[in-house]
Parts: structure tokens; C-alpha cells; sequence
């Protein structure tokens, strides 16, 4: 008999929240400069996913028990080939040949007969390879994936197969974002869920009622307000109805050090130096298409895993989200920093992210009509998501070849049409955007803009530090 298993109410959530125009799946590739054996990594993923983590080997089952919500269930025709897939890429395997396969694959569902996860092994990209790792998010979030592509690797490219056995598993170092004790997390989500299964009928027909549910998880009406009756993001160029068809682009490399120099003469973090560069590249987008306005509204995920510990092997997700409001309408590179830093310090100081996991944990145990719509309402009160993923210092070696690059590309819910993912890797940041293909046709000019951005940021800060001595 299979082995069943009651699915988290935030996975749950995560779940549902598939649209045909916005898939809920991570979508990461690993970049190499020479070619990897598929043998080896065949085997490395055999060994250090499937024989260690049982989501892997598992499948959704929903549907059979409605009360209870949807399972994990094992799949009783797992098979390994089903979930690795070797591809080349056309002539002249560049990175626009690359970023197109990404961006096809994004329309591509996963299929729930089988667990939720795919690696395509890809030949051809410039003297190397590269690996598109897609899973979906009821499976994992993003320190689980990071996680789960450490396991893989090799920590020296000296070390053989078996050598590494013995390695610490944990992904606490890899990501350092903001969080929030466990305990506490859990108590609010507890309280949540309990309130919102109740009322989900209400909900349905009123969602403003979340704010009743909100409140008996934490006493901060400020914090509830701004959650439920923020009102939906402003239209510009890049809002609308999505479609189908979704475009990949990632900026070049840019140099750790350059971020944090900025950092320091202007008294921000490298979080908000980045998040700053973006806001510029986008001010400028609109501007090119006529449509500036004050704000536009961002998701950004809170961790709320405790950091000391590893992730579990049920992988799962274990963080909150909270609205960030770009200032794409102040006019200038240090304006537009200092502001960040103002808002980005308020996130930190607020429970908005343990009380948004727990209206997702609550919202995974309502009927499925309803969850939609309290997720639908959400999600129109924003255009865009935006994370930062703070990666390893040290490069990556996989079966004996060095990681050369990794980007991510974060999903979006209802019709947000922009997705943001920042990763820096072994002393690089890199920049993974995602888009509706409809809604922003030219995304690469948005990465060219974030480059020109961040050099103005470079320039405009050495000024300024320059300042008191002249």
C-alpha cells in the first residue's frame, strides 16, 4: 500500500495557485563552461535527491478525500527517466538560444500524475552545458531548492562521487533573507487557518472579511490594512491580462564588490542597491512607453525558516510575502536608494510577513472556489514579484566541472505579469527576469536599463563619498 501523507496548508495553497497564463513552477539554470558527464549526474541525482528526499518520488493525490484536502502520495510508477530530459540547443547556442528554451518552457505545465519536478540536461550552450532545473512551488520554495541543488554538488572538483557523503546537507548558509522566529510563525499560522476555514463562505462572497481573519493572528490593525484593503496596483505599460507565452532574459554578471562599495558609501544594503537599480531600469521602461507612475506595487518573499537548521527532507515552502512599493516616480538614482532604504528597513520591523504565511496557511484549507478567489484578490494588488536570493561565496563544482553562473526566475500569481530574481553566486550577482510575453515584448531592454542603472548608481555614490573632502 502507497504511503499517504496530509499536505501542508501553505504547499496546498501554492498548489492551487496555477493559472493557465502564470504556472506556479521555479524555473533556475545552471550555467558551465565545459561539458558535464550525464552519467555522473544521473547517478548524483539518484543517489543524493531520490534516495533522500521522498517528494521526489512522490505525487499529488486530491480530490479522493476532499475534507482533507490534497496529499502526497508515492507514485507507484516512479521512474527517474520521466523526470530527466537531455535537449540541444539550436545553432549558435548563445544565450538568446538559451533564454528561448527557458521561456518556452515556462507555458509548459507539470504534469500532477507524476511528482512535481523536472531537470532538462542541455547540450550545445556556448564550450559547456547547462541544466534548467523547473519545480513546482507546492513543492518547494526557494532555500529548499537552493538546498537541493548544493546536494548535487561537489564542494572541490577534486572530490570523487563518494567523498562527500559525509557533507553538511543544510541550506542555512546559502540564504540569508529577512526572517522571523519559528515559534511565532507557527502560532500565527495556527490561528489563521482555523479562522479561515470557518469562514471560507464568507470570504468567498466578501474577501474584505480577511481582515477579521487576519486580526485573530496578529493584533496590528496597521499591518492588517495594509495587507487587505491596499487597493489593486496601478495600470501601466506592463499591467494587464497575461497570456500563454512567457519571455526569459538575465542581465550580465555584475561584480559583488561593485554592489557593496555602493552599499557603503551610501549607507544601504546590497539588497537595497540592487532593488534600486531595478526600479530605475523599470522607470525608464515606462517612461519609454509613455506610462510613469508613482509606484508600482512588488511581492517580496520573507523566510521565515529558522536559519541554523537545515531544511527538512520534505522540502515544502516556510515563508511569507510582503508588498514593497517601487519609487519608480522619484526622479534620480540616489533618491530612489534612499527612499528603497526607508521602505525595505519598515518591512524588516513588520509582521507582515508571518501574517501573510499565515493567510496562505489558512487560505490551503479552504474549498478550492474559495481559495482562488481570496488568491485572485490578492494578487491584482500587485504587478510584479521581486526576491533576492544572497548565494554561495565560494563557486560550485558539479561532477568535477565548475558552476560557472546560475540565475532563477521567480513565478507569478493571477495576472502579474514581471518576476524579478537576483542571485549572487561565488562573488557575481545575476539577474533573472521573467515576463509576459504580451505585456512587455522587449524585456532585454529592462536588463540593458538595470546595468545603466547600477553604473549611475556607482558614479552618484562615489560622488557623494567623495563630497566631504573636496
Amino acid at each position: 500500500m502507497s504511503h499517504r501523507e496530509r499536505m501542508s496548508a501553505a504547499d496546498a495553497a501554492w498548489l492551487h495557485m496555477d493559472r493557465p497564463t502564470n504556472l506556479m513552477v521555479i524555473n533556475a539554470v545552471l550555467l558551465f563552461d565545459a561539458p558535464l558527464d550525464w552519467t555522473v549526474l544521473t547517478k548524483r541525482i539518484e543517489s543524493r535527491w531520490i534516495d533522500r528526499y521522498p517528494r521526489l518520488r512522490q505525487r499529488v493525490a486530491e480530490g479522493r478525500l476532499p475534507l482533507l484536502g490534497p496529499q502526497w502520495e508515492d507514485d507507484p510508477r516512479f521512474a527517474l527517466e520521466n523526470h530527466l530530459h537531455h535537449r540541444a540547443l539550436p545553432a549558435p547556442g548563445d544565450q538568446d538560444a538559451l533564454q528561448d528554451f527557458v521561456g518556452d518552457m515556462m507555458s509548459v505545465p507539470i504534469d500532477r500524475a507524476k511528482p512535481l519536478w523536472h531537470l532538462f540536461f542541455i547540450d550545445g550552450y556556448g564550450t559547456g552545458c547547462a541544466v534548467l532545473i523547473r519545480v513546482h512551488h507546492s513543492l518547494s520554495d526557494g532555500l529548499a531548492l537552493a538546498q537541493l541543488v548544493e546536494s548535487l554538488t561537489d564542494g572541490a572538483p577534486e572530490l570523487t562521487p563518494d567523498a562527500d557523503r559525509g557533507r553538511r546537507r543544510g541550506g542555512a548558509s546559502v540564504l540569508a533573507p529577512l526572517t522571523r522566529p519559528a515559534r511565532v510563525v507557527t502560532t500565527t499560522a495556527w490561528r489563521i487557518t482555523g479562522t479561515a476555514v470557518t469562514s471560507g463562505r464568507g470570504l468567498l462572497r466578501h474577501p474584505t472579511r480577511l481582515g477579521d481573519v487576519a486580526a485573530t493572528g496578529w493584533d496590528d490593525a496597521a499591518t492588517v490594512a495594509k495587507l487587505v484593503f491596499t487597493p489593486p496596483d496601478a495600470h501601466t505599460a506592463v499591467t494587464g491580462a497575461t497570456v500563454r507565452a512567457k519571455q526569459a532574459v538575465w542581465s550580465p554578471p555584475i561584480p559583488l564588490d561593485e554592489v557593496k562599495a555602493v552599499g557603503r558609501a551610501t549607507g544601504a544594503t546590497v539588497n537595497d542597491v540592487l532593488l534600486t537599480a531595478v526600479t530605475g531600469a523599470l522607470r525608464r521602461y515606462l517612461e519609454a512607453h509613455g506610462s510613469v507612475v508613482d509606484n508600482i506595487r512588488t511581492l517580496v518573499p520573507v523566510n521565515l525558516r529558522p536559519l541554523d537548521r537545515p531544511v527538512p527532507v520534505t522540502l515544502g515552502n516556510r515563508f511569507g510575502l510582503a508588498f514593497l512599493d517601487l519609487p519608480v516616480g522619484l526622479d534620480g538614482p540616489l533618491a530612489r536608494l534612499g527612499e528603497m532604504s526607508r521602505r525595505m528597513a519598515a518591512i524588516k520591523r513588520s509582521p507582515e510577513g508571518v501574517l501573510a504565511f499565515g493567510l496562505l496557511t489558512g487560505i490551503g484549507r479552504t474549498p478550492i472556489p474559495v481559495e482562488k478567489a481570496i488568491v485572485d484578490f490578492f494578487a491584482a494588488k500587485s504587478s510584479a514579484v521581486m526576491t533576492n536570493v544572497p548565494g554561495p561565496r565560494s563557486p560550485w563544482y558539479l561532477a568535477g566541472v565548475q558552476v560557472a553562473g546560475i540565475i532563477g526566475w521567480v513565478p507569478r500569481s493571477g495576472d502579474a505579469p514581471l518576476g524579478v530574481c537576483i542571485f549572487s553566486y561565488a562573488g557575481k550577482v545575476y539577474v533573472g527576469i521573467a515576463v509576459d510575453a504580451a505585456l512587455v515584448p522587449e524585456p532585454q531592454t529592462i536588463v540593458s536599463a538595470f546595468r545603466d542603472e547600477f553604473d549611475e548608481l556607482v558614479r552618484q555614490a562615489s560622488k557623494a563619498a567623495e563630497a566631504p573632502r573636496s
